[in-house]
């Protein structure tokens, strides 16, 4: 089991990476203006990319295996606002707050802030633990 702890980066090129790859092509995560005409303060991250952001974390805690995350919950509470040029750091925190010996998994509630502000809330996962069968 690894550390539930990791600072993940984001900048405009990931954005749009993350954008060709998930097929959001909404231009609040992509371009300044029109962000800043619907009352953004810039260009935003998208929020599944944060909450993917979140659960590499939990991924990496239970071998590398995502087949092993069994449920994602979370509410969108924050922005991570990605200005021109800049590279901003999403930092992610986990703490395993329930285990389940008998079905050999954990409930893994997670924190993720910007810039001291929280980006998630209620944000958790529950996990079969490896060497555990379905």
């Amino acid at each position: 089991m690894s550390d539930l702890t990791r600072t993940v980066t984001v900048d405009r090129e990931r954005l749009v990476a993350y954008a060709a790859a998930s097929g959001d092509q909404n231009p609040i995560h992509q371009d300044a203006d029109v962000a800043r005409r619907v009352g953004l303060p810039d260009v935003i991250a998208h929020g599944m990319w944060t909450m993917g952001a979140a659960l590499e974390v939990v991924t990496d805690y239970v071998g590398g295996d995502p087949a092993r995350i069994l449920s994602c919950q979370t509410r969108f509470t924050g922005m991570v606002v990605v200005p021109e040029g800049e590279t901003v750091e999403v930092l992610v925190t986990g703490v395993v707050k329930k285990v389940d010996e008998a079905a050999g998994t954990q409930t893994v509630e997670l924190s993720a802030t910007c810039a001291g502000e929280k980006v998630l809330g209620r944000c958790q996962a529950v996990v079969r633990l490896p060497g555990t069968q379905a």
